[in-house]
């Protein structure tokens, strides 16, 4: 028998915390956060400042793009890349380009990920697009 018989502490346990009402699961937690990382991907791609002349604001958008891609994980790229439309895939092809120009810390494989699911979404023409592009991000 045990020595503390007459302890209390164990009730001091909030049972309603375990509640199954208020439990959330993780994988439905997961999706939310694939959503707002969607939206933010749309977000930053819908107005680059391409016909801007300001290298500061090019920089700016640039690295918040990066922030962006590194923030997801690498199973939910291809269903980020698969939301965008055409014109979003090659924007975006352009910003991972622009990407391998300055690479920083990790961001050559993480833009390397992207890279291939852009390709796979947009084929060969992304690319002659974004190579052959006047303006730039």
């Amino acid at each position: 028998m045990s020595k503390n018989t007459t302890a209390a502490r164990f009730r001091r346990v909030d049972v309603d915390e375990y509640d199954e009402n208020k439990f959330v699961d993780e994988e439905d937690a997961g999706e939310t956060q694939l959503g707002n990382l969607n939206q933010a991907l749309q977000a930053v791609l819908k107005n680059p400042p391409i016909n801007t002349k300001n290298q500061n604001v090019k920089d700016r958008a640039e690295g918040l793009v990066l922030k962006v891609l590194s923030a997801f994980k690498s199973s939910d790229i291809e269903k980020g890349v698969q939301t965008l439309d055409k014109d979003a895939v090659d924007l975006l092809m352009k910003y991972i380009y622009k990407g391998f120009e300055r690479p920083s810390e990790n961001s050559s494989a993480v833009l390397l990920q992207w890279h291939e699911k852009a390709l796979a979404v947009g084929g060969v023409g992304s690319i002659v697009r974004v190579l052959t592009a006047r303006k730039t991000v």
